[in-house]
């Protein structure tokens, strides 16, 4: 696994922008595929958007799509997330979590610890 470490969250206000970071260490995130997931207290945990290990793919969920915008810089081992115009819906711990990209049978098991994201109206 690679070691995932999560920071940018905060408490902001609706219509704010935000900027989440997973820094990666242990391994080259060159190798994995990305996602990003959140889960807000007492609902299950919803992945919010996906890409590939090139960064060509990416998948959001239909909540999210034209607010947020992953990246990934595999140079300095780091993935983001830039959240615009968020909503108060969008309050929820963030994770971000790895694949590998090598193996059919790969699963995100490697996690980071969380951010925490609270929105305000």
């Amino acid at each position: 696994q690679v070691h995932l470490e999560e920071s940018g969250g905060g408490l902001v206000q609706a219509g704010a922008s935000l900027r989440l970071s997973c820094a990666a260490s242990g391994r080259s995130l060159s190798a994995y595929h990305m996602a990003w997931f959140r889960q807000a207290p007492g609902k299950e945990r919803e992945i919010v958007v996906a890409i590939s290990q090139s960064g060509i793919s990416t998948d959001y969920v239909d909540s999210v799509k034209g607010r947020f915008t992953i990246s990934r810089d595999n140079a300095k081992n780091t993935v983001y997330l830039q959240m615009n115009n968020v909503k108060p819906e969008d309050t929820a711990m963030y994770y971000c979590a790895a694949k590998s990209a090598g193996s059919l049978r790969s699963r995100y098991d490697s996690w980071g610890q969380g951010t925490q994201v609270t929105v305000s109206s």
